[in-house]
Order: structure tokens, then C-alpha cells, then sequence
């Protein structure tokens, strides 16, 4: 189904932008998904400040997820934020199953950061050039998840 509203922007940029908003969403739900896993699993003498940190993650990215989700919507581009689509199109690294010790959760939270911000990094850098506007909602992005990046670092040296 043809999505009722017509882009503002050109065919060509529309595909460059669609592209790296949809990219990024899928990035973005995985990593809520990600950090709810750590957050339900991580033990150990920082229990309590990882457990809260990883919340603050997954706000972030829920947060940004409907931002994303609504940019490509107000471009005409379907958000496609379906399990399937994530599982097939994260670029954020699997987590261990089962109960992580707390230097574990943070070594593997700081991985799906660094994932993140990389492919977020990238689709900036695809954007700026055709969308303005984009790559300022990917440099907002961006500047939160490396706090979080930042954060987990610096707060749980062990």
C-alpha cells in the first residue's frame, strides 16, 4: 500500500534517507531488546547501579526509536519495526543467554553502544548531503548514545 502522504523530498534522496532511517530503527529496537536482556540478567556487587544504568538505555533508544520511526513516516517511508525485521537486520551483536556478572553486562552493553553509534555514525555521514534534517535527528542520536557509551565506562570500572 502506497503511503497517503507524498515525500517532500526526491525519489533518489528519498531512497538514501528511507534507507538509513529504516537501518537505524532496526538498530534502535534491537538495542532496547539488548539492554532489557542485560537488564533482567546482570548480577554481582553493581547489580543495582548496572540494572538502572541499562534502564536509561532503553529509554533512550525506545525514545529515539519512535523518533526515527516518525521521521521516515513523515517522509512517506512505512517504519517497519516488526520482530522479523529486526532479527534479520540488526546490526547489534547477539548477548550471552543466561545470568551475566555485572563486569560481563557491562563489557556487552558497551559493545551494542559502540555497534550502534558506529551504524548510526555511517548513516549520518549517508544523509547529510540529501536531509538536513535527518542527519540532525542522527547527530541527537548520537550524542546520547555516546554519553551512554561514555557512562558505562567511566561508572563500572571494576
Amino acid at each position: 500500500m502506497a503511503y497517503p502522504v507524498e515525500s517532500t523530498l526526491p525519489a533518489d534522496e528519498l531512497k538514501v534517507v528511507g534507507e538509513a532511517l529504516q537501518a537505524e530503527l532496526t538498530d534502535l529496537v534491537d538495542l532496547s531488546l539488548v539492554a532489557k536482556q542485560i537488564h533482567w540478567n546482570v548480577t554481582g556487587p553493581r547489580f543495582r547501579s548496572v540494572h538502572l544504568q541499562l534502564d536509561e538505555v532503553v529509554e533512550t533508544a525506545r525514545e529515539y526509536s519512535d523518533t526515527v520511526a516518525e521521521r521516515a513516516a513523515a517522509l512517506g517511508v512505512s517504519p517497519d519495526g516488526r520482530s522479523k525485521t529486526v532479527a534479520i537486520g540488526s546490526g547489534i551483536g547477539t548477548v550471552p543467554e543466561g545470568w551475566l556478572a555485572d563486569s560481563d553486562a557491562v563489557q556487552a552493553m558497551v559493545t551494542a553502544l559502540t555497534e550502534c553509534v558506529s551504524g548510526a555514525r555511517g548513516r549520518m555521514r549517508e544523509v547529510g548531503p540529501v536531509d538536513p534534517v535527518t542527519e540532525d535527528v542522527f547527530i541527537s542520536l548520537i550524542g546520547e548514545l555516546e554519553k551512554h557509551h561514555w557512562m558505562f565506562q567511566a561508572a563500572n570500572q571494576g
